[in-house]
């Protein structure tokens, strides 16, 4: 278990320069935008324009703060995100632009490398203990609220919003928390080769 907090998330321009986005865990550790397995990155988005494109890669993107977020997906259709944790999962190598409706928008970005791994992402509403079992995946959990408990083995770790913790495959977890807190999290598995 990888404890990363909100004041060490990595920020660097888009790839296609036209914003910042906030890295938050990517592997292999230090890969670069054009060579990562996968990567979990928060993106301010202030004005209307295309998104970057990531020759195959797939991404999952969640709303996390602001209102109608209307994504446009060449081959895929037209998406609208109206409220925070609405999800939508597209192909990252196609031709995608956003429009706001009404101001900026905080999302959340999931990108896998299509045919190495691929993601699995969902909203938790913590409030009192929930245990995630182990599974054979990389988990992170990413606190959208104050409050939040988790760890494992011994170990737990007080999360603010926007900290988040990473679990190996096959280590449990256990998220408590004494009033109701959102999390998003995010199983991400490596592709059978067959």
């Amino acid at each position: 278990m990888r404890f990363l907090s909100a004041a060490d998330h990595r920020c660097m321009p888009w790839k296609n320069g036209g914003g910042v986005t906030t890295e938050i865990a990517v592997f292999p550790p230090g890969a670069g935008l054009n060579d990562f397995a996968w990567r979990i990155s928060m993106a301010r988005v202030e004005v209307d324009g295309p998104f970057s494109l990531f020759p195959g890669v797939d991404r999952t993107l969640v709303l996390l703060d602001g209102k109608a977020l209307v994504l446009s997906v060449a081959g895929n259709g037209v998406h609208r995100l109206s409220r925070p944790y609405d999800i939508v999962a597209f192909p990252a190598d196609v031709a995608a632009s956003a429009r706001l409706g009404a101001g900026p928008v905080t999302d959340l970005n999931v990108m896998t490398r299509r045919g190495v791994c691929e993601a699995e992402v969902r909203l938790l509403t913590v409030s009192g203990e929930q245990r995630l079992d182990p599974v054979d995946a990389v988990t992170a959990v990413l606190a959208e609220g104050n409050g939040l408990r988790a760890g494992s083995d011994g170990r737990v770790f007080a999360l603010g919003r926007r900290d988040a913790l990473l679990f190996s495959p096959g280590e449990a977890a256990v998220l408590t928390a004494a009033e109701p807190c959102p999390a998003v999290v995010i199983a991400i598995r490596p592709v059978d080769p067959r």
